[in-house]
């Protein structure tokens, strides 16, 4: 049975109500977009760390036994060094980044202070169907999807040759059931990828190809706040949770592309 709420992480007295009886919370909730955070640095603030701390507030008051966390890539921010290891120094480059790596520090402290058990997981490039392609936040892979079926060019930013490990989201599920049943990954910070790298031009073919027509590229200037390149190193969520990408890059996206169409 699924008992739906509609809400926001920033009203405490919800958050409380809904996890009253819980096992384990799958923190997801977010604003997202790279972009919005730099137009709007305080209202990422708000949502991202205030919304994360009344999840671990209310967890810790409800007694659940596990908070897995959806962190980001982002926190990686200016380093060139690929590919990113958990180890490495975060250097956010923009108010969301910021956000994903302060909420990530009060996962571990809740963790080590109050007996509240988390993990947090920064997802890659994570991608499949029922993406939505209209939104303002929307990610690559469902805008090159959608407006190449419509027979749009595919807007680039920046030149196209920057790297992005692209992850299919049953394997982001599977990382996040792991994580919860995994005590191993308790306090850490963890990777979650396929491993490997796409060039975003690729990626373009790669739809083209898929969908079965080329409707051209048109490329912009890069965004401010965007990392140039993202590959991750994957062995430690192989180690402390028996992760392993089942869904190549190629698999996905035939996948992905086949949900469009339906």
């Amino acid at each position: 049975m699924i008992d739906f709420r509609r809400g926001s992480i920033l009203d405490l007295d919800l958050v409380k109500e809904v996890t009253k009886d819980v096992d384990y919370v799958f923190h997801e909730a977010a604003l997202p977009s790279v972009e919005r955070s730099v137009r709007d640095p305080a209202t990422t603030n708000s949502v991202n760390i205030r919304g994360t701390l009344n999840i671990l507030e209310a967890s810790k008051e409800n007694n659940v036994e596990k908070v897995v966390y959806a962190s980001s890539s982002s926190v990686y921010g200016a380093s060139q060094t690929l590919p990113k290891e958990e180890s490495m120094p975060a250097e956010p480059i923009s108010p969301y980044g910021v956000s994903k790596l302060a909420t990530e520090h009060y996962c571990r402290i809740f963790n080590e202070i109050f007996d509240l058990r988390t993990t947090s997981l920064r997802y890659f490039n994570v991608y499949g169907p029922r993406q939505d392609p209209e939104s303002e936040y929307a990610a690559v892979v469902p805008r090159f999807i959608t407006r190449a079926m419509s027979g749009e060019e595919l807007v680039v930013f920046d030149d196209g040759n920057q790297v992005r490990d692209f992850t299919f989201v049953l394997d982001t599920v599977e990382a996040n059931v792991l994580a919860a049943e995994r005590k191993e990954s308790d306090g850490e910070v963890l990777n979650v990828a396929c491993g490997s790298t796409t060039r975003v031009n690729d990626l373009a073919e790669m739809v083209f190809e898929l969908v079965g027509q080329n409707t051209g590229v048109e490329y912009a200037p890069a965004r401010p706040g965007e990392i140039r390149d993202s590959w991750a190193d994957i062995s430690k969520a192989e180690r402390l949770l028996g992760f392993q990408p089942k869904y190549s890059m190629r698999m996905g996206m035939e996948l992905t592309v086949e949900s469009f169409r339906a």
